[in-house]
């Protein structure tokens, strides 16, 4: 429930933020990631071919127009020679349409998966670069199911986008084309008032342009909500199945717990919300109809309405006014895009809304850089790691390391003992980097990577039990026995036949087993420091003597600095040095807020 208020407040925020930023800043924002992509050649070449394709069909439908006086007129006259002629010419130009709009169809459809893929691949690159996945996820509501932004959100985009640009090209080029034609069916045309003549020169485009003028403001005066009400069912669609992911990530656990029914009321909650949402959205989709389908019957008729005057008056033939009103159609259709395609607009803007605010999300999260507070994370000596007056804070408090300065040394183990009520897991974020917020220096051995060994269970990637052992190393970079070797050091002998089987290990081993595999991947990569969350703490038996059996010997030469209890420290008998976790004495209201990538655009204002 919590989490489906705090979307519930994020929609408003996103749409205030549009009207700030404007659409030509989110436009931008896309077109950059186009741009920084591989395929952005391509996606030029390809809006080359477009044009000329799109260029080519209205051209083609100019002659197909044309084409209607003769062959009308051959009706008229009853000749049926010409009438033969007239068809063989209509089949050459209706062929020819045909190959432009196949090849316009593939077009299109290209440009789409070629415009995802340098979209979706910029923003996972983004995503992913180091540390920025877990900055955003702490940044607030917009760091709240990314997939959906980076998948369904991104695919809608491009396919979207490329119907929408394409339609709109075809509507401009045929307006152009069309409007010479009606302007010249109509430019003597006169309106008989009493004794008088008044010259209306256009009257036909005249006509087509205030017609569609007055349905593009209607629908823009009734549909303008949808833009809100789309965007508002999406975010409450990826709460739902971010919802049901997760009951079916921990389904074992909720059966064991009997939790059915509570978790059966969370996703129905869930699952109201979408169904509230896209109620609002219907209702809007239903008003604009009365609109666009009214619009659409009267167009019908409109075009003969417009040319009957120049029929009747003898200035246009059967031929032609059956030219003019075809003529007429084509513009007027071309006029009312907007109209025809108001819905899918509002779907694309809210779309795009979405996109563009998580692209700028990702940018942002580089104001961990620019906040006044903030740990320092620099290289030191080798074979040396200095904690330096460490306080590391929360919207909660403020934790610190009592010893001023910590050094510790290659080869030294020590523990890092907290008193209760400290954030342990936070501490072992800050000296990882993962989480900035707070003040001191960090001096981390220059050239020597650090192993980080989380709290609970350890991340196991979906590959080869290979693969997971390396991770994430390249599976080349040890010898093919040192895989078989890890893994019976940590009693894992039987997962020997299975060393090269892709699955989900997660599923498939047992906590202990997972735990087990997690320090077997320790023991292969030998890394000349680790930091550890308490996860000595989580060993018991046979497997906390052989842990301690493999630090003792063949990772000897490995530091390690664990972050414990200060209850547990008993059961740790690898460290020879303790330090102190405390809490500050801040008052937890004065303790620094969080920035998010809010603050950051604000600072850059």
């Amino acid at each position: 429930m919590t989490q489906q208020s705090e979307d519930n407040t994020s929609a408003s925020p996103e749409l205030e933020e549009a009207a700030h930023s404007g659409l030509l800043s989110q436009l931008g924002l896309i077109r950059r990631s186009l741009m920084a992509s591989q395929v952005r050649g391509r996606i030029r070449v390809l809006c080359v071919l477009i044009f000329i394709v799109v260029a080519g069909t209205a051209y083609g439908q100019i002659l197909l127009n044309r084409w209607n006086k003769p062959f009308y007129d051959a009706l008229s006259r009853r000749d049926f020679m010409d009438f033969l002629y007239q068809l063989g010419v209509f089949f050459t130009i209706a062929g020819s349409l045909l190959v432009l709009n196949v090849a316009q169809r593939w077009l299109g459809e290209t440009f789409k998966y070629k415009m995802r893929q340098g979209i979706a691949g910029d923003l996972i690159r983004d995503w992913m670069l180091p540390r920025r996945a877990f900055w955003l996820a702490n940044a607030g509501p917009i760091g709240a199911n990314p997939d959906q932004r980076m998948t369904e959100d991104t695919r809608h985009l491009c396919e979207l986008s490329a119907d929408l640009g394409i339609g709109l090209l075809q509507a401009l080029i045929l307006l152009v084309a069309f409007a010479g034609i009606l302007w010249g069916l109509s430019k003597g045309f006169a309106i008989h008032v009493g004794s008088r003549y008044y010259l209306i020169p256009g009257f036909m485009l005249w006509a087509a342009i205030l017609y569609a003028l007055a349905g593009s403001l209607l629908s823009y005066w009734v549909g303008h909500t949808l833009i809100g009400r789309n965007e508002e069912r999406y975010a409450r669609e990826a709460d739902l199945r971010f919802s049901l992911v997760r009951v079916n990530e921990h389904v074992d656990g909720i059966s064991l717990a009997s939790g059915e029914a509570d978790e059966t009321r969370r996703v129905e909650l869930h699952l109201a919300a979408v169904l509230a949402a896209t109620g609002r959205l219907v209702a809007g989709l239903t008003n604009l109809t009365w609109v666009t389908s009214g619009f659409g019957w009267v167009t019908l008729v409109a075009p003969t309405l417009v040319a009957a005057p120049l029929y009747f008056t003898g200035k246009l033939s059967f031929g032609g006014l059956m030219m003019a009103a075809a003529a007429f159609t084509q513009a007027q259709s071309s006029l009312r895009w907007f109209v025809d395609n108001f819905s899918t607009i509002a779907d694309w803007r809210a779309t795009l809304l979405r996109v563009a605010r998580f692209r700028r999300a990702l940018n942002a999260t580089e104001f961990v850089r620019h906040v006044a507070s903030t740990i320092t994370y620099t290289e030191g000596q080798p074979g040396r790691l200095t904690i330096d007056n460490l306080e590391v804070v929360s919207s909660t408090g403020c934790d610190l390391i009592r010893e001023k300065i910590v050094e510790v040394r290659a080869g030294e183990r020590i523990l890092i003992a907290g008193e209760l009520g400290t954030n342990k897991t936070l501490v072992f974020r800050a000296l990882a980097g993962l989480w900035p917020w707070g003040t001191g220096r960090v001096l981390r051995p220059q050239g020597e990577s650090i192993y980080y060994f989380p709290r609970g269970t350890p991340y196991l990637p979906r590959g080869t039990l290979r693969e997971v052992l390396a991770y994430p190393i390249k599976v080349d970079r040890f010898a093919a026995d040192a895989y078989t070797h890890a893994l019976s050091r940590m009693g894992l002998e039987r997962l020997h036949a299975v060393l090269d089987v892709t699955r989900r290990w997660d599923r498939e081993l047992s906590a202990d087993e997972q735990l087990s595999l997690a320090f077997a991947r320790v023991m292969l990569q030998a890394p000349p420091w680790m930091l550890i969350d308490g996860t000595f703490g989580s060993l018991e038996g046979d497997a906390l003597e052989r842990v301690l059996d493999i630090f003792s010997n063949e990772l000897k030469a490995t530091s390690i600095i664990n972050i414990v209890s200060g209850s547990g420290i008993a059961r740790e008998p690898l460290f020879t040095r303790v330090v102190h976790l405390v809490k500050a004495p801040v008052d937890p209201v004065s303790a620094v807020a969080i920035p998010t990538p809010e603050d950051a655009r604000a600072r850059r204002r």
